[in-house]
């Protein structure tokens, strides 16, 4: 068996993980990580992230006139969460949604840039609300660098520190227990994922540090929230492979309470990885917002028709409120190249290596790379010269011929029809959206100038078919306002603290039941910082 000695052990190797070591050694603390993973995948889910994180009155706003202030923000945050069926003895969400967005600059922003972690230049504008409810303003800051250069630069700082002796690292341990004695947490137990070799860890402090419960696509069925409708046939995994609420199970043993569970962050735009490293591997499309988006039988979404950008959560509700939980995009080659993005590291690699000229050409002249990448590997892409060849390969991909031609054919040519009247009579609801997102100097480079479906020399036509894919967890182990997990009457268990998603990023849920993009990474770090303040405490 293996024995270990810390001050504090934290379970996961996630950038929740890392920066509550990275604090705590600045403490003076003895800090051992244990981590499912293997050393290669240091880091966790936030490796794999294209790296956007919610942020409140930066330098990066002022430069482009925008006035954002903690008030704006929280008022924007509250509404788009729905926090007023909370309270009384749940309000921990709700205060830990305070904190984030009083302290989110100094103690995320302020932090990463001083360890020389940067952000691209202009901030992005995504959770608008539906209508209007959601971010007042452009607030989603990306990592120039993606999640990558995050996880990567603050393993480098953690690594390096001068009293990095004061760490121990143990991969491919599964944490299987907590160890109690005298009413306190004082460890953890479990094997080692390889051999199966037992091993224990001797703290004082525990952090819960694992992700949330998205990666386990059985327990997302069954804590599907019910506004949602029944879960989908088919949900791909796009969360991390060890994501599984193992410690959640382990926290709840102890008495810890788990709360808000079918709150989930999932999204509606999801295909299959051509180069699957788990089960049912997904990857995120960001939703065309020229595209048109139609359901299973190729009728177009209405009357409010689905426009990405808004409100993810409505588009995941819209979906599964059809018969068939999935859906299709149509559009054409020149509409690929222009807004054809997959979130994450792995598939903006421009970005994730900090290319300059790449990035700028692929955002000025289209992304031919990644459209070549999905039209050749993607087996949820069919492109085709014609709408009856588009429509047949549809049926010939899904095994039937429920795609009616008939109805794609009537919803393109209505919609190319209005955008031929000329901006002056636009009275389509996804054309009114896409002039207001191309208001926005960031979204207008990303997004075609009222692009018509049908029109020669802009083809072939694509149509993607789009799954629900799991991503993140809302809710999770319920923590006090200083990290600790707290029990049934809402008293503290001593020696045993939650962050990042495995809290629900604080509280058990600090979004609500909606979250204003970016509050994840940014959820992790501030999570994070304040558990390493109170155990320091």
């Amino acid at each position: 068996m293996g024995r270990y000695k810390a001050d504090v052990v934290i379970v996961g190797g996630g950038i929740a993980g890392i920066v509550a070591a990275f604090d705590l050694l600045a403490l003076g603390k003895r800090v051992l990580i244990v981590d499912r993973d293997n050393e290669a995948n240091f880091g966790g889910l936030a490796k794999e992230s294209f790296g956007g994180i919610w942020l409140v009155d930066t330098p990066q706003q002022r430069r482009f006139g925008i006035k954002d202030s903690p008030e704006l923000a929280l008022q924007n945050w509250l509404s788009f969460g729905e926090f007023e069926a909370d309270g009384g003895v749940n309000d921990h969400p709700r205060r830990w949604a305070e904190a984030y967005v009083a302290d989110c600059r100094r103690d995320v922003y302020d932090f990463l840039k001083g360890h020389d972690i940067g952000f691209l230049p202009m901030p992005l504008w995504v959770e608008r609300g539906l209508y209007g409810n959601g971010n007042a303003v452009p607030r989603w800051h990306i990592v120039w660098g993606t999640g990558h250069r995050l996880a990567v630069r603050m393993i480098e700082v953690l690594r390096g520190r001068a009293d990095a002796g004061k760490l121990e690292l143990l991969f491919d341990h599964r944490v299987e227990r907590l160890e109690v004695a005298a009413g306190r947490i004082t460890g953890v137990s479990g094997t080692t994922e390889v051999d199966h070799v037992a091993f224990t860890v001797e703290a004082e402090s525990t952090i819960i540090a694992s992700g949330g419960i998205n990666g386990d696509i059985a327990r997302v069925r069954a804590n599907w929230h019910p506004d949602w409708g029944r879960p989908p046939q088919t949900i791909l995994n796009g969360s991390h492979q060890f994501a599984d609420g193992l410690m959640h199970d382990v926290a709840a043993a102890c008495g810890g309470q788990l709360t808000h569970l079918d709150r989930m962050w999932n999204y509606a735009a999801g295909v299959h990885h051509w180069r699957p490293r788990k089960p049912d591997h997904g990857l995120s499309l960001v939703p065309s917002r020229s595209a048109l988006w139609l359901n299973w039988r190729g009728e177009r979404f209405g009357p409010m028709p689905l426009v990405g950008g808004f409100d993810t959560r409505d588009l995941v509700g819209r979906i599964c409120a059809e018969q068939r939980g999935y859906s299709w995009q149509i559009l054409n080659r020149k509409i690929a190249l222009k807004e054809l993005a997959i979130s994450g590291a792995e598939f903006n690699p421009n970005v994730r290596e900090r290319n300059v000229r790449g990035f700028v050409v692929d955002t000025l002249f289209g992304n031919r790379w990644l459209y070549d990448q999905v039209t050749k590997n993607c087996a949820d892409v069919v492109v085709a010269e014609t709408l009856p060849e588009l429509v047949a390969k549809m049926n010939a991909l899904q095994g039937d011929n429920a795609v009616d031609e008939a109805a794609v054919r009537a919803s393109v040519a209505s919609y190319d029809s209005e955008i031929d009247r000329g901006p002056a009579l636009y009275n389509d609801e996804q054309l009114r959206r896409i002039a207001h997102l191309r208001r926005w100097k960031g979204d207008r480079l990303r997004i075609a100038n009222f692009q018509k479906i049908i029109e020669p020399g802009n083809g072939p036509l694509m149509a993607i078919r789009l799954f629900i894919v799991s991503r993140k967890s809302l809710g999770g182990i319920r923590s006090d306002q200083s990290a600790r997990v707290v029990d049934a009457t809402g008293a503290p268990i001593v020696g045993l603290y939650a962050i990042g998603e495995a809290a629900g990023f604080g509280g058990g849920g600090m979004n609500g039941l909606r979250a204003l993009e970016g509050t994840f990474l940014g959820g992790c770090i501030y999570s994070a910082r304040r558990a390493a303040r109170a155990i320091g405490r």
